[in-house]
């Protein structure tokens, strides 16, 4: 069955989520839908990758929001054998001292083309295996730090270990996130020395051939929100031999086992998700060199098929290489706002049957959907409501959000609680409808059907955000504060608008710039100059999607990070 995939040498991409498809809940947000986007790429240009991911058998969670706008977490099960094949091998990982045995399933990214990338998805409930070892692969970044702890060790050193019972011959391991640093421990031990002459506080470990095999892509620019594990805990779950605790220490940190420190380490090649990311992780990790690739998006998977029917009777070849809709200005105007209309009806039916909220497809939307999480600001907008209320009144405007907030993040949760009660308090006026339980099908149709894509996170805590470039594979322009990509991507009036200074971290002059280009500048616009309106459009193809796109993106760590 492998047999296929294991003659050539390939990158090993290392991701605790991975967006397989919708209607696969290996992913929670943003991580999860670049590493699938990775491996898409991957297959559309035949480059040899293989994905290792958990097979999250009880995925993130299902949101339901109740009548107050409180979040419910529900199990989001799926069945493997339904998407994926049964892979026979098994490999052991030693957890709190007993062996726990890890399975896997084989999912398939098809290329355009017709190539495959394969995904290898670890799975541990496994008959073997005791109940509690049997649900260390069912809930994503579930439970508590034990839980994903455990997570680790099966995905970082039971991934490698999988992949050589298979028969692979790995060239690199591409770590996405610290979540798989343990790999490069069990690389490690793989490569110790032998030997009984040692001088004292020599290490047995052959450092520079395991950095050579190994690439690092941190998304995180504060340390608090790495992994970081207490070595107590550590030391009685782990492999006492397979963590040499006096070794680990100098890798990972003194206090803790910080997996970013681990995966700092031992890599070669590291790198930040956008120019500005590269930046602040150069500031807080100064002994690294750390270089800038900025995330891209799926042209296939993220454009409308409204719009790619547009291209594809104008490029030809548009989605091998996106770089060709910098020729969108060629395209009638009257066949690009077609496209448009098309995807904003098929939101607002969307719209209808979520909510029964009847949207007027004439007045223009704005989206906002993503993680909720305080850094990323979703209540900016609701600021001032008296002055939301005067915008609304002279230049009527609708919005739609949606998003989740991971289960132990309280003052997420209390966000969407406070989003429903602006909801209840502007109905007379603005309408507003949360659409629960965002995936990548509600995604695509937000991107693709609003008029105007909004995001206000806190500067300069967005590493890169990926929800506006898929906006503009569909010609939606982007309302953003200046962090992360969009610093890269914001031409002010061609593709969007800014939102506040790139230097100034200042919540009021945030809002009220937020407020003035609303009211003054894209509402006049979409109202009273339509050719003005489609142009906009054009610029944020033509000047966006044809660069902030996963095939550059991936084409990059080839030449840069994967072949040297």
């Amino acid at each position: 069955m492998l047999h296929e995939f294991t003659g050539d040498e390939r990158i090993a991409y290392f991701s605790m989520e991975i967006a397989l498809e919708a209607n696969i809940p290996t992913y929670a947000g943003g991580l999860g839908v670049l590493a699938g986007d990775t491996l898409r790429s991957a297959a559309d240009l035949s480059l040899p990758m293989i994905g290792v991911t958990l097979v999250s058998r009880a995925g993130y969670f299902q949101q339901k929001i109740d009548s107050l706008g409180r979040q419910i977490e529900l199990p989001d099960i799926w069945e493997p054998f339904l998407y994926t094949e049964m892979v026979s091998a098994k490999v052991g990982v030693q957890i709190e001292r007993r062996i726990v045995w890890v399975g896997a399933w084989l999912y398939r990214v098809k290329g355009l083309a017709g190539t495959e990338v394969p995904v290898i998805l670890l799975d541990t409930d496994l008959p073997e295996n005791s109940i509690e070892d049997r649900e260390i692969t069912h809930f994503l970044y579930g439970k508590d730090a034990e839980y994903r702890f455990k997570q680790e060790i099966v995905l970082g050193v039971g991934g490698v270990r999988m992949l050589q019972a298979l028969g692979f011959n790995i060239r690199k391991h591409h770590m996405n996130e610290g979540h798989s640093a343990l790999l490069a421990l069990e690389l490690l031990n793989r490569h110790a020395y032998q030997r009984r002459d040692l001088r004292p506080g020599e290490s047995r470990y052959d450092l520079p051939i395991v950095r050579s095999k190994c690439i690092f892509t941190t998304h995180t620019p504060v340390e608090a929100g790495q992994d970081q594990f207490n070595y107590e805990m550590v030391d009685r779950i782990a492999d006492s031999d397979f963590m040499d605790m006096e070794n680990i220490k100098k890798l990972a940190g003194d206090d803790c086992l910080n997996m970013t420190r681990l995966a700092l380490n031992l890599s070669d090649y590291v790198n930040g998700v956008a120019k500005k990311h590269a930046e602040v992780s150069q500031k807080m990790f100064p002994e690294y060199q750390m270089h800038a690739i900025t995330n891209g998006v799926h042209a296939h998977t993220w454009t409308s098929e409204f719009f790619a029917k547009l291209f594809d009777d104008a490029f030809p070849g548009w989605r091998h290489e996106p770089e060709q809709l910098l020729r969108i200005h060629q395209v009638p105007e009257a066949e690009l706002w077609l496209a448009h209309t098309k995807a904003k009806q098929r939101l607002i039916d969307r719209i209808r049957q979520a909510s029964g909220s009847v949207f007027d497809p004439s007045m223009p939307i704005l989206g906002f959907a993503r993680r909720m999480t305080a850094y990323k600001r979703p209540d900016l907008i609701f600021s001032d409501i008296d002055k939301l209320r005067s915008i609304a009144i002279k230049r009527p405007f609708q919005l739609v959000m949606a998003g989740k907030a991971h289960p132990s993040d309280k003052s997420g949760k209390q966000l969407i609680e406070e989003i429903h009660s602006h909801i209840r308090e502007l109905a007379d006026l603005i309408p507003i409808v949360f659409l629960p339980n965002y995936d990548m099908s509600v995604s695509l149709d937000l991107v693709s059907g609003v008029d105007v894509w909004l995001n206000t996170p806190l500067r300069p805590l967005e590493a890169s955000g990926t929800s506006g470039m898929k906006a503009a594979f569909n010609g939606v322009p982007s309302l953003s504060i200046l962090d992360g990509w969009w610093l890269e991507g914001c031409i002010e009036n061609i593709t969007g608008w800014s939102v506040g200074d790139a230097d100034i971290l200042d919540e009021k002059n945030d809002v009220s710039d937020l407020y003035n280009k609303l009211e003054n500048t894209v509402l006049p616009l979409f109202y009273e100059d339509r050719p003005g309106w489609i142009e906009l459009m054009k610029g944020v193809i033509s000047k966006n999607a044809s660069v902030f796109n996963s095939h550059r993106m991936i084409r990059r760590y080839a030449s840069e990070a994967y072949l040297i």
